[in-house]
C-alpha cells in the first residue's frame, strides 16, 4: 500500500474512530434516559409559549380579514 494511504488511515484509526465511537454512545445513552426534569420542563414552557403565539397569530389574522379584506393577496 502506498503511504500516501496508510498515513491517514492511522491517524483516522488512532484519532477520529474512538472519538466518534465514544461520542456516539454517549449520544445513545442520553437518548435512553430521557428528558430530565430541567428538559422536560423547558419543553412544557416553549409550548405554552408556541400555543399562545399561535392564538396571537390567529387574532391578528382575524383582524386583518375584517379590516384589510384584501391584505393575503398582497403577500
Amino acid at each position: 500500500m502506498s503511504a500516501l494511504f496508510i498515513v491517514p488511515l492511522i491517524i483516522f484509526m488512532g484519532l477520529v474512530a474512538p472519538l466518534w465511537l465514544v461520542l456516539h454512545y454517549r449520544s445513545q445513552r442520553r437518548v435512553e434516559r430521557g428528558l430530565s426534569e430541567q428538559e422536560r420542563e423547558r419543553l412544557d414552557q416553549l409550548s405554552q409559549r408556541a400555543r399562545q403565539l399561535s392564538q396571537r397569530l390567529t387574532t391578528l389574522e382575524q383582524l386583518l380579514d375584517q379590516n384589510v379584506p384584501d391584505w393575503r393577496d398582497e403577500l
